[in-house]
């Protein structure tokens, strides 16, 4: 009550956001007014002119980044050139500050061309215009466009989706209000039929204005397409050019080439895997992606709410990755199954039997027992619908929940196994564990030992070295097979128990395939992650997919965070307002309809059971068709969808069903759905993204009835199933029908609704309908909300972790893959190396590892004495150490350069009609590499764009081998730190914790090895046959990549790090061929490049020095 007081007093925040927008709306309406006047082409030229009035505005930035540019090359200090990079970005910065002000400042005027633009389209069958270049480009291409002579004629009619469309759309006040929304990066909540794609036309002309790029992102293909050609001309009438990447096939040069276009749509998860594919390329000209300067994300709720809760991840082959037992454990895991039917069928027997006996107290233990047996077990949920049973049951729970559950062992030692269904969990009980272990050799074959007890005693042993360590080795073997075993053990039981076919997924062409629950669609090329998949393969005896591994991740969460201005517009984002500020920024703005609302939206009709339920939706259903209304019936499942369609047509009620298994029929259907009396059965979003239409007659008998057959765990997706109805101020009604045995009901209802029915003495097929009730519903429904949203904040928080280090190694690929800072990168490299090699062993002050080491990875001598090392402080030491590889670097570069220029000169003299890129061989001794160069560039720079070439090669190479190891390494932290739950642990803060080191250790790993490979690496010799001919550059291949966007697993925490233990001793590095002590080799000093011909016998003392390294 004071909430509503409050609220009319102040009003809500919608309101005051809108009363802010309206001076914008006026400005809109008067600029429009003003230009109605002016000819066709005096309306294109506008675009030129707020064009260039965006470049005047950043005019002095743009000149100094390309003069700084442009004095790169002759900078040779490294400090300068770090410090010339950031006053670019400084100035990139304050370039798009300055354009953000501007593109406010012009806001009524680009809106008011946009609408003036789908005025005169709307009103004429074609404009005139003199031709331009982009005009007779688009000649012949685009159905909308004719050049005649000097002349351009644009139509009002063209195709889109496969349709002849006829443009009769003008933008109305409450849509310039959203269009204002979008572009002040916020989410735009717009009710159905209120014109969203035509919304989006006036952000996006405006942001398409600077050149960066505008993204319109989409649920769909089909969406993306059809708006992208839809929408076009009237882009394309100003000069702007469009395109879809969803028409382009990945890393393809049409697909650069749409990100190229000032507007670019596409789905989600195109734009996530072409983010993660450039990540992954080797050639600049692979790269398909600009920087990311703003999106505008249609059903915003469905891309950054419902798929933000899994990542993207690109995978390719893993070593045994078909190797696993689920076939092996199948029948232990189905006769465990088996033997838990039998247990709770008898346990639900005796408590029905103890409870009419008048014994509740025991009676409500075995019912409580039979429903952590198997909850979604029908007898059980029949029986909990009568009276009084649903309140027994959550009495009995309260009472063991008690004290931390103290007492629950009670009831769980008697299953095999106990279901959390509000978590989705799983335990595996004692007397379920020696079920599986009959047959098995040992009682333990299914029990995880305790490791860290087992290692403990061993320690305690005083046996020798060597048998210790083999123990150890045996003991982590063990539990590595058990931890799999069980871990597989453990996605069986899931399979078995908690997914059900038809529901969460459906068996399609010998293949098992996600339904989403939200939209009901099927999610091709989704697999449930962490073997669980796998499992339900071997549940439907399919084909079992071999596992594999991932070579790059995101989460859409921080892919659409990279953007640096998003904004999204759907019909149902208020309830998960908080979400959005919380994890993206975005407020939400809820719009106000162009005319009033006229749809009946009545209070919940509850039932019992499901069967008076189904039985009720029925009756309806025939009622409203004779009365010619048509009606949409929204269910949660495949399998509801069927069991009502099997319904309708024993009814002889003619109607269409749209579900997973049908859903390439949604266009048609959803067409067909506004005809007077046609009945549509659809799961859950309805055809979101489609309108349905209705005719005059439809509209007279009363516009179309939405039936809900039941509430879904998130109120937007009962809205989005309301808002099919009452579109443009169409009449139409819904309403819900709800049991008692309905999911939301069964977990999440409080004992209120429960205690109601009870007292009322309802009979069979007896209904309430209250206020009160659909507000408990609606409380039930915020509980599920608040759920899910944890879920996805903590999904957020872990990969939160893997951004920031995703961020590091993709900003250095990329300098390297474009190789404008990657010599800053380099210096860096250098010093962060030498000050871990001083790290590692100055507090030892171990002097002989120390030498060991700069030679291993600089093939440089120490440039201090023994007694500074172990005297000065450390950042003093690494100071003189980075100056002297700084110097024996570059004189190492100057060093190949000379050898190299004849080799190079000579070909290019001889061949330079014929080559055009070459291949030049460098080796470190042990590691060979082909360097491809363009000779023209090598030649013109005395050898030092091969050098650079070398560079590049080097780092990209070495860069992605460590990250995918990387990847493969935080993918088993992140199950290992499942247990630290058990600990009294967040594993959250073990993950962190862990995920640093690794991390940390992984760097300094790579960077050693692309620094010893960049100071070892020389030519081979110096003859002209060693340089090939390159073979024509080829795109990346990814064939043999998988794209998926899995479910993801409950994410879980590790080991704790112990003290600091000095290295073992560093070893000279010895070359693994073998040779005779009498052979002639040939070997090559590191540092100066001199060769020299030995016998073996005499050259090994020199090798192992680390100082020389052998050539042949």
């Amino acid at each position: 009550m004071f909430a509503n007081l409050l609220q009319k007093i102040i009003g809500d925040k919608s309101g005051r956001d809108i009363k802010q927008i309206s001076p914008y709306v006026d400005k809109v309406k008067t600029a429009f007014e003003q230009l109605q006047g002016i000819s066709h082409d005096e309306l294109r030229n506008k675009t030129t002119e707020f064009r260039q009035r965006i470049a005047d505005n950043i005019a002095d930035q743009t000149k100094e980044i390309e003069e700084l540019k442009a004095s790169m090359d002759s900078v040779v200090n490294i400090e300068e050139k770090e410090a010339n990079y950031e006053r670019i970005d400084a100035l990139e910065k304050e370039s798009y500050e300055k354009t953000e002000e501007l593109l406010l400042e012009i806001l009524p005027e680009a809106f008011a061309v946009i609408k003036e633009t789908a005025r005169r389209f709307t009103e004429n069958d074609s404009l005139e215009v003199v031709a331009n270049d982009f005009d007779r480009s688009l000649n012949g291409k685009l159905d909308a466009v004719e050049v005649k002579g000097e002349k351009a004629i644009w139509k009002s009619s063209w195709t889109a989706a496969g349709a002849e469309i006829k443009w009769e759309m003008v933008h109305y006040d409450v849509q310039l209000i959203g269009g204002t929304v979008l572009h002040k990066g916020n989410i735009a909540e717009m009710a159905t039929g209120e014109g969203k794609t035509l919304v989006a036309t006036l952000p996006v002309y405006l942001n398409a204005l600077p050149g960066k790029g505008v993204h319109l992102v989409t649920v769909n293909n089909y969406l993306a397409q059809r708006d992208a050609e839809w929408m076009g001309p009237i882009f394309q009438f100003h000069g702007l050019s469009i395109d879809c990447i969803d028409k382009h096939q990945p890393n393809s040069e049409e697909r650069r080439q749409a990100y190229l276009a000032d507007i670019t749509y596409g789905t989600n998860n195109e734009f996530g895997f072409d983010y993660l594919r450039d990540n992954m390329a080797h050639n600049p000209e692979d790269l398909v992606q600009r920087k990311h300067n703003y999106a505008i994300v249609d059903e915003v709720d469905s891309v950054l709410i419902d798929d933000a809760r899994t990542p993207l991840i690109i995978s390719g082959p893993t070593p045994k990755g078909d190797l696993h037992e689920f076939n092996e454990l199948k029948p232990h895991v189905s006769k465990l199954v088996e033997a838990q039917k039998v247990l709770v069928a008898r346990e639900l027997k005796e408590a029905k039997e103890l409870i009419a006996a008048g014994d509740s107290k025991m009676g409500g233990e075995k019912l409580l027992r039979a429903h952590r047996g198997l909850p979604k077990t029908k007898a059980i949920i029949k029986f909990l619908s009568e009276d009084g049973m649903r309140t027994l049951l959550q009495k009995t729970e309260n009472r063991f929940m008690q004290e931390q559950s103290k007492d629950m062992h009670i009831v769980d030692d008697e299953l095999y196994f106990t279901i959390d269904e509000k978590q989705n969990q799983i335990d595996l009980s004692d007397k379920g564990i020696d079920l599986l272990s009959e047959g098995a050799q040992n009682r333990d074959f299914f029990v995880m030992p305790d490791i860290a007890s087992m290692l403990g005693d061993l320690d305690q042993e005083e046996i020798d070295t060597v048998e210790k360590a083999e123990k150890k080795e045996e003991m982590m073997r063990d539990f590595s097979i058990k931890s799999e075993r069980i871990h597989t053990m453990n996605q069986l039981l899931k399979a078995y128990a908690l997914f059900e076919k038809d529901i969460e997924y459906v068996v399609m062409d010998n293949k098992v395939k996600i339904v989403d629950e939200q939209t009901g669609r099927i999610m091709e090329g989704r697999r449930y992650s962490d073997g669980l998949h796998q499992a339900i393969e071997a549940k439907e005896n399919v084909k079992i997919e071999a596992a594999t591994q991932t070579y790059a991740t995101v989460t859409l969460q921080n892919y659409f965070r990279m953007y640096n201005k998003l904004s999204g517009m759907t019909g149902t984002a208020e309830t998960e307002a908080g979400e959005f500020f919380d994890i993206y920024k975005l407020e939400v703005t809820v719009i106000p309809t162009n005319r009033p609302i006229a749809r009946n939206d009545a209070h919940d009709f509850v039932y019992k059971t499901k069967r008076e339920k189904y039985n009720a939706v029925i009756e309806e259903i025939n009622r409203l068709v004779d009365a010619g209304r048509p009606v949409l019936v929204g269910t949660t499942s495949v399998e509801i969808s069927e069991l009502l369609s099997r319904a309708l047509k024993l009814r002889k009620i003619r109607h269409n069903v749209l579900n997973a298994k049908l859903h390439q029929r949604e266009a048609e259907i959803v067409a067909e759905a506004g005809q007077p009396g046609t009945v549509t059965i659809a799961t859950n979003m309805a055809g979101r993204g489609t309108d349905i239409k209705l005719t005059a007659e439809s509209k007279e008998a009363g516009g179309l009835a939405i039936i809900g057959t039941e509430r879904h765990d998130s109120r937007r997706v009962d809205r989005q199933l309301r808002g099919r109805s009452g579109r443009q101020g169409d009449p139409g009604s819904s309403q819900f029908f709800v049991s008692l045995e309905d999911n939301l009901m069964r977990l999440f209802n409080s004992e209120r609704v429960a205690k109601l029915m009870d007292r009322m003495g309802l009979k069979e097929g007896e209904v309430i309908q209250a206020g009160l009730v659909s507000k408990s519903i609606e409380r039930a429904q915020k509980k599920v909300e608040e759920n899910n949203f944890g879920t996805r904040k903590r999904l957020l928080e872990f990969d939160d972790v893997m951004n920031s280090q995703r961020e590091v190694i993709y900003k250095r690929r990329r300098h390297a893959l474009h190789g404008e800072r990657m010599q800053v990168d380099i210096a860096n490299m250098f010093y962060d190396t030498c000050e871990s090699i001083m790290e590692e062993f100055h507090q030892f002050k171990d002097f002989g590892g120390f030498q060991i080491e700069l030679a291993k990875t600089f093939t440089i001598e120490v440039p201090f004495t023994e007694e500074d090392f172990a005297n000065k402080k450390s950042d003093a030491l690494v100071d003189i150490l980075y100056s002297k590889v700084l110097e024996n670097y570059a004189q190492k570069n100057e060093r190949i350069s000379k050898m190299a220029m004849p080799v190079i000169s000579n070909v290019y003299k001889n061949e330079a009609g014929n080559f055009d890129n070459i291949a030049v061989p460098f080796t470190d001794g042990n590691k060979g590499i082909k360097v491809v160069t363009n000779l023209k560039k090598a030649y013109e720079s005395e050898c030092k764009e091969l050098v650079l070439d070398f560079e590049k090669n080097i780092v990209l190479a070495f860069i992605d081998d460590s990250w995918k190891e990387h990847l493969r390494e935080m993918d088993d932290l992140r199950q290992s730190v499942q247990g630290a739950v058990y600990e009294q642990k967040d594993p959250l803060l073990i993950y962190k914790f862990e995920a640093f080191e690794l991390f940390k250790a992984m760097v300094d790993k790579s960077n050693r090895e692309i620094v010893s490979f960049l100071f070892k690496g020389q030519l081979p010799n110096q003859e002209t046959n060693q340089v090939q001919q390159a073979q024509g550059r080829q795109r990346t291949n990814y064939d043999n990549l998988q794209t998926s966007h899995p479910e993801l697993a409950a994410s879980g925490g590790g080991s704790e790090g112990g003290e600091a233990q000095a290295p073992p001793k560093a070893k000279p590095v010895v070359n693994s061929k073998t040779y005779g002590r009498n052979d002639v080799v040939t070997i090559q000093n590191l540092s100066t490049g001199e060769k020299k011909e030995m016998k073996y016998k005499k050259a090994q003392g020199l090798v192992d020095s680390g100082t020389w390294m052998l050539i042949e």
